[in-house]
Parts: C-alpha cells; structure tokens; sequence
C-alpha cells in the first residue's frame, strides 16, 4: 500500500526517491540513496535487508537491471516484494513481484520510475509519471514532490475496506557531496503527502543556512537572527 517515484536530475546529477503510504515510518523502511551511487527502494512486503544490498551493488559498478536482478535472486520471498533501482546514469529497474496486493505495477520514463502497490488503479501510477515530467526544469525535489501529490490527487492507495489514507511520506535526495542534501520524513499524520509539502515549502530556505554553517561558519547567521529574517516582509533570504 505504498506509491513511489525514484528520479535524477540530469543538470546537477542528484538522485533522490519519494514515497508516501498507509504504514507508518516509511523514510525509515524503504528508501534509500548515496551520492554518484543511485537511489532505490524496496516495499510492498518489505525487506529492509535489500536497501544495502542494492546499494553496494551499484557502487560496485552494476547498472540498475544487473543490480535488480542480483538483489532479487538474493531473496527467496521475491514474489512478495516490490523494488525500484535508479543507477548514477539515470537508467532505472523495477520488480513488482506476483504476490503483492493489487493494484501494483510500474512504468519508468527518462530519469524516473514510479511504482507501487495496493493502489487505487493504474491512474496512480500514470498520474506521477505524468506530474514528474511536466515539471521539467523544475529542482529535482520539487518535481519529486509533485510526483507523489499527482498519485495522491489521482487516488492513492485503495485497500480491500476502500481508500486509504497516506499516513506516513518522505523525500531523501543526495548531491554532489557525500551526505543528504534533503531527508525529510512525515511519520505519522493523517494527510501526510500534504504535510510532506507543508514541510517541504517551509525546509527550503534551511538548505542555504546549513550548508553555509556547514562550509562557511565565520560568515553564518545565528540561527536565531536567521529565523527572524525569514520573519521579515522584505527578506532577500530565498523561500
């Protein structure tokens, strides 16, 4: 009962991985990325155990579809699993085993896959392809982001008792450096694609402050003067 969009960014080379879903703490669950490596994520019936799996495998220098196909050979439960690969190129690979909850499936586009399960209907997934590529231009993020709000407004997840809500979301992207450049996670709450952007819109201008505290700290703002700058009607600080 998840929906989810692995994407790259052909201009700064970031890779990054959005989910949203009816369990709770999926950031914690399924997703996960490295810089100049590849994002990925495994769900439906999760393994968390092929997170790293996968992850060494594309660092190791396999494409997506090589790493896919090792990291399911590695799990005899594969049928129930469901797991998306992204490699450094872009080039991506998804397994959407016989056993997972309809609806479930895929599609992948340049730069992006989007896949999930226990879904409202195919609409979902044609939804976030659709949403991820018009926002072309856009900052990978963003167009993350407006990826899972087109699978939600598309209908999200529909379970045996009918719709279900996205309890818990979460957006993970890395850059050039060897650390997130954002991992932002909604636990729990009852509209959580929603909260997510709520989140998101507000973080923005936090990614400047921290990397210059980060590269920079004899010219940082105290964090207090910079959160009443953002305050101000005129601030120059981007939002």
């Amino acid at each position: 009962m998840t929906y989810t969009v692995i994407g790259r960014c052909p201009r700064s080379g970031e890779l990054g991985v959005a989910i949203a879903t009816y369990s709770l703490g999926v950031g914690g669950l399924c997703p996960q990325a490295a810089s100049h490596v590849g994002a990925m994520s495994s769900q439906a019936f999760v393994n968390p155990e092929l997170r790293p799996l996968a992850i060494n495998l594309l660092a190791a220098g396999h494409p997506a579809a090589s790493a896919l196909e090792l990291v399911m050979q590695a799990d005899p439960l594969r049928e129930f699993r469901q797991v998306g690969i992204m490699d450094r190129e872009g080039r991506t690979a998804v397994y959407t085993g016989a056993s997972t909850r309809a609806f479930s499936g895929h599609r992948s586009g340049t730069d992006y896959a989007v896949f999930g399960n226990v879904l409202a209907s195919e609409n979902v997934l044609l939804a976030m392809a659709s949403a991820f590529e018009q926002s072309a231009g856009e900052p990978l993020a963003e167009r993350l982001v407006r990826s899972l709000e087109g699978g939600r407004t598309a209908g999200g997840q529909k379970g045996a008792s009918g719709p279900l809500p996205e309890r818990s979301a979460s957006i993970l992207v890395h850059g050039t450096r060897d650390v997130a450049e954002l991992d932002l996670r909604i636990d729990m709450h009852i509209d959580a694609v929603s909260e997510l952007r709520r989140l998101y819109d507000h973080y923005l201008p936090y990614l400047a402050y921290h990397r210059n505290r980060w590269l920079d700290p004899a010219t940082a703002l105290p964090q207090e003067a910079f959160v009443q700058a953002l305050l101000q009607p005129q601030s120059n600080i981007p939002r």
